[in-house]
């Protein structure tokens, strides 16, 4: 097991946070974290990879320990983080490598692939959506604010930043909530709480339109280039539906679909499940 090393790459003047462990000549894993979180939500899964791969978790732009100027001086949209993370994996060092996707890490990391399709060896999705049936009612509020971005529907969704909303997110549909630890959406609820964070994740909500907007250039990558691809599903989650990691089926009929008994934070109840998954499917995608 190699230990897990914290660092800061200077990404044109920005400081993203990352976490990386595993041999630098070893095939190359990105994992990409969603919202609320940042890169500590693979705390578990890093090492339980790093001995075949060189695995390296950076903190989006806005979100854990990398930078998070005001909204008024950086536009905290998906295709402006993508550059962010885009312009990282080149600085730090990153050809070729498998990507993980999680809820907003996808259409961060499906940008990229569509992007450079030469330089992706693989993808997981792990309740990373890309397709509008595997979006839940759950949205409804959020969509309420792309058709009518007023400030009373932008108001309303400070519900979602609430320290409540939070364990919720980690704890519905887990079968047994003594397995989630508290550590996670503690520091979530922690960096949430920081002066303008609210702001930075409310611009976010407002442009994830422009991600459901893409789904069908994502889609098209999908059926053209065919890449291999897991989908490791917490089947519970309240956001993004089970048919949403079937759907990828549809256009990569060799994608392979596992379910687990939990909800939208697989990995707090099933890490080890997931990884010797993946451990299985990246063997034979070097």
């Amino acid at each position: 097991m190699s230990k897990i090393q914290y660092r800061k790459a200077n990404v044109e003047g920005f400081n993203v946070f990352y976490r990386e462990a595993g041999r630098a000549t070893a095939p190359a894993l990105l994992l990409l974290h969603g919202f609320p979180s940042a890169g500590h939500m693979f705390r578990a899964l890093i090492p339980a990879l790093s001995d075949r791969f060189r695995v390296v978790a950076p903190d989006l732009p806005g979100f854990g320990q990398s930078d998070m100027p005001s909204h008024d001086k950086f536009a905290y949209t998906f295709g402006r983080l993508t550059e962010v993370i885009e312009r990282f994996t080149e600085v730090i060092g990153l050809a070729r490598f498998a990507i993980y996707v999680f809820d907003y890490g996808a259409p961060i990391g499906f940008r990229m692939t569509v992007r450079h399709p030469e330089r992706i060896a693989a993808i997981i999705s792990q309740n990373g959506n890309a397709y509008e049936e595997g979006l839940s009612d759950g949205w409804n509020p959020i969509r309420a604010y792309w058709e009518d971005p007023s400030a009373a529907n932008r108001a309303a969704l400070r519900s979602f930043l609430s320290p409540a909303t939070t364990i919720w997110q980690y704890t519905h549909g887990v079968a047994d909530t003594s397995m989630v630890s508290p550590d996670g959406y503690s520091l979530d609820n922690f960096y949430l709480a920081r002066p303008g964070a609210d702001e930075v994740q409310l611009d976010l909500f407002r442009d994830y339109k422009n991600n459901v907007a893409t789904y069908p250039e994502f889609q098209a990558y999908f059926r053209k280039h065919k890449p291999p691809f897991l989908a490791a599903w917490g089947k519970n989650d309240p956001f993004f539906l089970p048919r949403g990691a079937e759907a990828f089926m549809r256009d990569i009929p060799a994608a392979e679909v596992h379910f687990f008994e939990t909800g939208h934070f697989a990995l707090e109840t099933h890490c080890e499940e997931i990884a010797a998954v993946m451990r299985e499917f990246l063997s034979r995608y070097r």
